[in-house]
């Protein structure tokens, strides 16, 4: 039996749109190939939607409804806007790349004095230069999933990031995603981060709007090889305007005795999922994923990781804590799979929610799949309000009602942020607790 769906207006307009962007999106031939592919995966599944078990909690169909038209490229006023918001977030001592509106800014970033075996290009240049082991790994996503593959097809550009056997960078990298339209627009940048072996970098990524930014919608993609005897430090902060909607995914390989330490912090957007799928493809090495939710308003934020152990004698650790007040809503899906060869496992998942109001809602699905049979694994969830003693106990003190909230809240996310390792990023994160707590006192 043949089935013919019926195109309704706002799919109309979304290929109209990639029709129209064809001629700005880099990359021909396999490239030009593989995007219209990945279009026609994406057209067949359209937004997910609540039946998709994944995405059960967060149906883009009812939050987000239509993918906006593509931002264009940056003019030199939206340069000057996007110089000021960069200003306010950079990171002393941190070395800086920027990209505006999807598009990578020159002028906003820092790439003279390069260290030796450090390699910063564009995602542009790298498509358009005919390399094809590069091309093949950023093309890789799968495109079952219908954003994954919308990502693919409408990545306008990024940062691919090479660090060579035996660099170990004392300087973090930071790299900033600054949404700039002044009417309503969809960003897609993808970039690919790959560490030889025995090598170490800290990167930072955040998510801002510059002034007059407001409805938006921003469309990410992190691919990332992890060599042997390697570590990777990543904090990832998303701040968007609140009237914005944050779609990211990260796809992450370990090799043997890798180390990757994550820190994900989530206070802005109206609408922001994070899916994440992490491979360990080397046997002895270790994963720290940790993550904050700070929500209020009518905010909706998603958290789903996927940790695939495939060898033996690997570790995980995740530890994720969500605040929502008003009517907020949070939401965090783990997966951990370990599969027959991977004997010897250790892997800890737990999630904590905390609801400041009655109509606030918080989703905890952890899942754990073991086809080994000598493995340590365990999962917990929890979900409730301030203790009412403790915040008895503080107010006779002499503190306000907020005040002891503040406190409270800022224990609860503690455990969380005490993951990073830079003391100048937890006091990062730390801060944006704050600006977070002080918007809602």
């Amino acid at each position: 039996m043949n089935l013919v769906l019926a195109k309704n207006e706002t799919g109309r307009a979304l290929s109209d749109s990639f029709a129209i962007a064809r001629d700005r999106l880099p990359g021909a031939g396999k490239v030009a190939e593989a995007r219209s592919a990945a279009f026609e995966a994406y057209e067949r599944a359209g937004l997910p939607h609540r039946r998709i078990e994944d995405w059960k909690y967060t149906d883009l169909r009812a939050l987000m409804r239509e993918v906006l038209p593509l931002a264009p490229a940056p003019d030199a006023a939206a340069l000057k806007r996007a110089a000021a918001a960069v200003k306010l977030q950079a990171i002393k001592g941190a070395r800086r790349l920027v990209l505006v509106d999807g598009v990578f800014a020159p002028k906003l970033s820092e790439l003279d004095g390069l260290e030796k075996g450090l390699t910063v290009r564009t995602l542009q240049d790298v498509l358009e230069a005919g390399d094809a082991a590069l091309q093949a790994q950023l093309l890789t996503p799968d495109n079952a999933n219908p954003m994954v593959a919308l990502n693919s097809a409408m990545m306008t550009d990024g940062v691919v990031i090479e660090i060579a056997d035996g660099l170990v960078l004392k300087q973090p990298l930071q790299v900033i995603h600054v949404a700039n339209a002044a009417t309503p627009a969809a960003m897609f940048t993808r970039s690919l981060l790959r560490l030889g072996r025995d090598a170490g970098l800290t990167l930072v990524e955040g998510y801002i709007a510059a002034d007059g930014a407001e409805v938006y919608q921003a469309h990410d993609s992190l691919i990332i090889a992890i060599g042997d005897n390697s570590r990777l430090d990543h904090v990832r902060l998303v701040e968007d305007s609140r009237e914005a909607i944050n779609i990211s995914s990260s796809v992450v390989t370990l090799g043997a005795h890798a180390h990757f330490n994550t820190f994900g912090m989530t206070s802005g957007a109206a609408v922001s999922r994070y899916q994440a799928t992490i491979a360990f493809a080397g046997e002895h090495s270790r994963v720290e994923t940790n993550g904050v939710n700070l929500l209020n308003g009518r905010q909706h934020a998603d958290t789903t990781l996927f940790m695939d152990h495939a060898v033996p004698h690997c570790a995980s650790r995740e530890v994720f804590r969500a605040v929502a007040d008003n009517r907020a809503h949070s939401v965090f899906q783990g997966r951990i799979v370990v599969r027959p060869d991977a004997q010897k496992t250790d892997a800890k998942m737990m999630t904590r929610a905390l609801l400041l109001s009655d109509d606030a809602e918080a989703d905890n699905k952890p899942e754990l799949e073991i086809f080994a049979d000598d493995v340590t694994c365990g999962h917990g969830a929890t979900t409730g309000a301030l203790e009412e003693s403790l915040l008895f106990y503080l107010r006779a003190r002499g503190l306000s009602e907020k005040e002891a909230q503040a406190l409270l809240i800022q224990a609860f996310v503690g455990e969380a942020i005490e993951s990073i390792v830079n003391d100048d990023l937890r006091e990062l994160a730390i801060a944006a607790t704050r600006r977070w707590l002080e918007a809602r006192s």
